[in-house]
């Protein structure tokens, strides 16, 4: 089972952290300096995976790695995961996300979250490795971003409705303002009887 998934930079500063587990903030921050010491040391004649002890838990924990320009990939598992299925579903990730951001680079990890959160949340589910397939995590992609679009247009016109409202509602108070009474009908206008005269009510004087 995967235990975390933590990218880096070459200086330490984690770009995307997700725990499958409840960790403590402090007790997230020091696997991540842990982690980051124990790969960035790391000769590049090397093997990406390496022992890294009961960092995360009290069980031993292996580090399944990849690097990528200035950004570390990095995998915390237990010892049920195999170590080249680790690596491949990280090359998964890794052709995903720079598909989907045209040659990703650390700036997408930044102002894209959200999005790189989606992709990884469609490859793995609960610390299980759920999809592989590139083709099916982009139509998932591409589906969402139809939809979002959608409430996107939804959203701009109600608010495009709602703020002229007021504007219709001014303009048809003056229209009202400005229409001159004479030009009504005139059998809306109630009309004297020839023969009246103030002189049969009572309390007038002539």
């Amino acid at each position: 089972m995967i235990k975390a998934i933590i990218v880096f930079n070459n200086f330490g500063k984690a770009r995307l952290i997700k725990f499958y587990g409840h960790y403590p903030v402090d007790r997230q921050q020091h696997i991540i300096r842990e982690v980051f010491h124990l790969v960035s040391r790391r000769d590049e004649s090397l093997c990406n995976f390496l022992e890294g002890g009961p960092i995360i838990s009290d069980e031993e924990i292996k580090l399944i790695y990849r690097q990528y320009a200035t950004l570390y990939f990095v995998v915390c598992a237990d010892s049920s995961e195999s170590e080249l299925g680790i690596l491949d579903m990280i090359q998964v990730l890794v052709e995903t996300l720079d598909k989907c951001f045209e040659s990703v680079c650390e700036l997408d990890f930044i102002f894209h979250m959200d999005k790189v959160h989606f992709v990884l949340n469609e490859l793995i589910m609960g610390g299980l490795v759920l999809e592989t397939n590139q083709a099916d995590v982009m139509a998932e992609l591409d589906e969402q971003t139809k939809v979002r679009k959608s409430e996107s247009t939804t959203t701009s016109l109600v608010k495009d409705t709602l703020s002229s409202a007021p504007n219709r509602a001014a303009t048809a108070a003056k229209n009202i303002k400005n229409t001159e009474i004479s030009s009504l009908p005139q059998k809306l206008m109630p009309s004297l009887p020839k023969s009246f005269s103030l002189r049969g009510l009572k309390g007038v004087s002539s």
